[in-house]
């Protein structure tokens, strides 16, 4: 529309010119016209939009917004409107207690009290984008920062909401996923009422009191030793009983040797014995019966 302007600007001094003096009076048709073809091109220029891939332009006209929405490309539009840009890619807004990691600067994480009474941070991200359909709405009753007039609030008032009915360790460990799946119904419904889709909800981090934590960690090194004493008596257990299937097992044998062991059983292994000696010599033994036996081994 500035352009427009200029040309206007430009037709006004063409006819102020028409009343100057004959010399200067001479240019006034040129003036006339170089206005005309600015208005013109001006027109032409404000009459034509370009959307970029992922947005979405709403028409306003002196505060009434035309609920027919502009698709990306090249659109022609009035142009007297004003064309208001909407991002309907996904967005991300980010709550972290760390340092430039959020939307905002600072400690942005969200502090909430459990069901027992502690003070909890919650690191957040969401994901979520603007329903083409719905920018027109977004635009008349909330405006181009939704970001902060609805996202933010919401999940930093649904957070609070829902970390009541939970204790502050059961938050942090078995109950994590639920409290996750509940605060995103929660919060996808209330997007939902004002034209956002909220596509995902991640809990980044919880981190609980030293006190908890410190609790935690004894509990911990409480149940590994109590782990590593159970292994200990086990491994007992499995010696002593070694020992005792040994015993049982040399008892046996004995007992077998005791039984088994006859007069002609030794004699018959001291004669092998001395049969596969390299230095027997010939030897005369007694079977009990005064029966000598004849051995030479050589």
């Amino acid at each position: 529309m500035s352009v427009v302007i200029v040309g206007i600007v430009i037709l006004i001094i063409g006819f102020l010119v028409a009343k100057a003096d004959p010399p200067v009076r001479a240019y006034k048709s040129i003036i006339k016209s170089v206005g005309i073809i600015v208005i013109i091109l001006g027109l032409s220029i404000a009459s034509v939009v370009q959307i970029e891939p992922g947005q979405v332009g709403v028409q306003k006209l002196f505060g009434k917004v035309n609920n027919n929405i502009l698709e990306s490309g090249l659109n022609v539009i009035n142009p007297l409107v004003q064309v208001e840009m909407f991002d309907v890619r996904t967005e991300n807004y980010t709550m972290s207690a760390v340092h430039d990691e959020g939307a905002k600067q600072g400690d942005d994480a969200i502090r909430v009290l459990t069901a027992d009474g502690l003070e909890v941070i919650v690191d957040l991200t969401v994901l979520y984008k603007v329903l083409p359909s719905e920018a027109p709405r977004i635009l008349q009753e909330i405006g181009t920062d939704y970001r902060n007039v609805i996202v933010r609030p919401i999940c930093r008032t649904k957070i609070r909401d829902n970390a009541v009915y939970y204790d502050a360790v059961a938050l942090y460990s078995t109950k994590r996923d639920e409290f996750q799946s509940r605060i995103f119904s929660t919060i996808e419904a209330n997007f939902k009422e004002r034209g956002l889709v909220l596509e995902q909800l991640l809990v980044r981090n919880i981190t609980l009191p030293e006190s908890v934590k410190a609790a935690i960690e004894s509990k911990i090194n409480a149940e590994q030793e109590a782990q590593k004493m159970t292994f200990v008596l086990q491994k007992e257990r499995q010696e002593a009983e070694r020992k005792r299937v040994e015993a049982q097992g040399i008892a046996d044998y004995q007992k077998i040797l005791s039984t088994g062991l006859s007069d002609k059983l030794l004699q018959y292994e001291m004669i092998k014995a001395i049969s596969n000696s390299p230095n027997s010599k010939l030897i005369f033994m007694t079977n009990g019966k005064n029966l000598p036996i004849l051995v030479d081994s050589k």
